[in-house]
């Protein structure tokens, strides 16, 4: 096409003026040649005598072209309203409201074209409203419902052991919802954050969940996985979304495990996104926006000193509780419920706990597997189940190592090295060292 095509058009719509579908290409090439004033005025005339889909949305392209991205935004949504699965009318009406900086709406509307077409791919749109690394398209519910929430038939009664733990969290935690009338009267709030650090596998989970029983509270518990999203602003809105059903159900405890990959030192980030995260989670525990009373909300970690000091101020997560190995009875009531239901011989419960001190209950559960594989091969050979003793179980103890080691290494020098506020001397009390 050149410029005699389009005076070749002019030339005939003069001879028929109402000539509808001419006057649309018309319109069409004047946009195609980016002489946008001229293609504004025809694809309005056009709009005045019809309601024509490929005349409006034309007409937003123009706008969008010239910089109008409000005006382009509203006659693509009016489009949209009415029902189109034009590909192309999503693409570009997310390109107007990434433009406006509507960011979720931007990406609720991109995924909308990627169902038309999950093979569809906008580079400009990708790069801006997909996290780095994130190319496929996952399927997922938007709603965070009450598919999260638990009322636990576990509390205190059954947790093993563990005194000093339970004893601290009564004080801080279970006392407060139990009588908030009594801080209510000295102008303190009930509910707040408390951090369970410790070795992976020692229970942070379970007394968690015992805390929200004891107190007859509802119970949430949400990972990585539940608040992590690909799409830029997404895994803000899940946060959000999740305090707000804490919000709607309390008194509520609410569990988040992992909780350092959420609020690593926000200095340590080389992704906006990341620190974007930080700030809504450190807005919500905060409430400014919104009301927690009555809301525990219960972190976990592996690595406490990774994560970012401002969750540590009052008011967010001021109140740490060391989760150590389980004792001698909780490593003894840990054996017992493991080993229920199975062949066992009598076992030596008391003599078996005390070799394994410093094991989790991951631990315990690996030499009790280890244990059962032994007695598997040898009961192949007549179909018969052979017992669990004593001996097998101590057998199985030399062939794994506490894996709490490797975590006590480290806590260690953070122990000693950088405590300068004292956060880790229960660490340095179960290891029986003085500072």
């Amino acid at each position: 096409m050149s410029d005699n095509t389009i005076d070749s058009l002019k030339e005939a719509l003069k001879h028929s003026p109402e000539n509808t579908p001419l006057r649309l290409l018309l319109a069409e090439t004047l946009l195609s040649f980016n002489r946008l004033e001229e293609a504004e005025t025809e694809f309005l005339t056009v709009l005045r005598s019809t309601n024509d889909i490929k005349a409006k949305v034309g007409l937003a392209t123009t706008f969008f072209k010239k910089g109008n991205y409000s005006a382009c935004n509203v006659i693509l949504e009016e489009v949209i309203e009415n029902g189109t699965q034009d590909l192309n009318v999503f693409t570009l009406y997310a390109k107007g409201l990434l433009k406006e900086n509507s960011i979720a709406k931007a990406v609720e509307t991109y995924k909308r074209a990627l169902a038309i077409d999950p093979k569809h791919f906008d580079e400009e749109l990708d790069s801006q409203l997909r996290l780095k690394g994130s190319h496929e398209v996952i399927e997922s519910d938007d709603e965070i419902d009450s598919r999260f929430l638990e009322k636990p038939t576990v509390n205190f009664a059954d947790v093993g052991g563990m005194e000093s733990v339970k004893k601290e969290i009564e004080l801080k935690i279970i006392k407060p919802l139990q009588h908030p009338e009594l801080y209510k009267a000295y102008g303190k709030k009930t509910g707040g954050g408390i951090l369970l650090y410790g070795p992976p596998g020692c229970g942070k989970t379970y007394i968690a969940k015992a805390t929200a029983g004891q107190v007859n509270a509802k119970f949430i518990s949400v990972g990585l996985n539940d608040i992590l999203d690909m799409w830029i602003g997404s895994s803000e809105k899940n946060l959000h979304d999740i305090f707000e059903l804490a919000r709607q159900n309390t008194p509520c405890v609410l569990f988040i495990d992992e909780i350092d990959a959420l609020g690593a030192s926000r200095s340590d980030m080389k992704q906006s996104s990341g620190r974007h995260l930080i700030n809504q989670f450190l807005q919500e525990l905060d409430g400014i926006d919104n009301n927690n009373e009555g809301i525990l909300v219960l972190g976990a970690t592996n690595t406490p000193w990774n994560l970012d000091p401002a969750f540590r101020r009052p008011g967010r997560f001021d109140r740490i509780v060391f989760v150590p190995p389980p004792d001698e009875t909780s490593r003894e009531s840990i054996l017992r419920l493991k080993l229920n239901n199975k062949p066992t011989e009598a076992i030596d419960y008391n003599s078996i706990s005390k070799k394994i001190e410093n094991f989790s209950g991951a631990d315990i559960e690996a030499i009790i597997d280890i244990a059962i594989e032994e007695k598997l091969e040898s009961s192949f050979e007549d179909g018969i189940p052979k017992p669990i003793s004593t001996k097998d179980l101590q057998n199985a103890i030399k062939k794994h190592k506490a894996s709490t080691q490797e975590w006590f290494m480290t806590a260690k020098n953070f122990a000693m090295f950088a405590n300068d506020s004292g956060l880790y001397d229960d660490i340095l009390t179960y290891l029986k060292i003085k500072k």
